[in-house]
């Protein structure tokens, strides 16, 4: 299941992935992505702020992950993974090879720093 927030206004999404990620929890989250993007052209950031990566609950889930971020990542600026867990410290440096975005790595208790990080040097409208 992915948690999530969509914050409109400054076009960053924070996602919050606890237990296995399924197909459904990709759907719900594009719903949720798309109309900002549409409207804004890019993301300002996306936020990853998890404990631990308990991957997916079926094949269906780990290939809509995929086609989510095939679709998606060319309108991601900055990704921040915001998290303590060996897999997900270790994303951010093989990401880079994939993803256009900026990355950047920071531990699970400093989320502000994250958002901080993302919001530098944007404007706001």
């Amino acid at each position: 299941m992915i948690d999530f927030n969509m914050d409109e206004e400054r076009a960053i999404l924070t996602v919050c992935p606890e237990g296995a990620l399924s197909e459904q929890d990709f759907t719900r989250v594009a719903a949720a992505v798309d109309p900002v993007i549409e409207q804004k052209g890019d993301l300002a950031g996306l936020i990853i702020h998890a404990k631990s990566f308990s991957g997916w609950d079926s094949f269906a889930g780990m290939l809509s992950h995929f086609r989510f971020v095939r679709d998606h990542h060319r309108h991601i600026k900055k990704l921040a993974v915001v998290s303590d867990s060996a897999v997900l410290t270790v994303f951010p440096q093989i990401a880079a090879h994939f993803i256009s975005a900026e990355l950047k790595h920071f531990h699970f208790n400093e989320y502000s720093d994250a958002l901080t990080w993302i919001q530098a040097g944007e404007q706001h409208s």
